[in-house]
């Protein structure tokens, strides 16, 4: 299966209670709960005040991937894949 992944913060959506949620309560496939709820934005982030704010959950992300960015290199990465998605690519 196919993971999808937050078009906003790019968080993997591996179950269900990933999911955000629509107008009506139903589950959104295309948006993470911590950022898009009963159908808007959680946040008026821009995709720099995003990118700051997932930085920080740069050891959680290393453990979880096996990975091993510094802080400073996945800001830099997510400078490159964050205007992929759709929040901020405005598709």
């Amino acid at each position: 299966m196919e993971i999808k992944y937050c078009q906003s913060c790019g968080m993997p959506l591996q179950n269900e209670q990933d999911f955000g949620t629509n107008h009506d309560g139903s589950k959104n496939e295309e948006y993470c709960n911590y950022c898009y709820q009963k159908g808007e934005y959680t946040s008026n982030y821009t995709m720099e005040e995003m990118i700051q704010h997932c930085a920080q959950f740069v050891d959680e992300f290393n453990k979880d991937s096996g990975s091993s960015y510094s802080k400073e290199e996945a800001i830099i990465e997510m400078r490159k894949y964050f205007p992929t998605l759709k929040r901020w690519s405005g598709k």
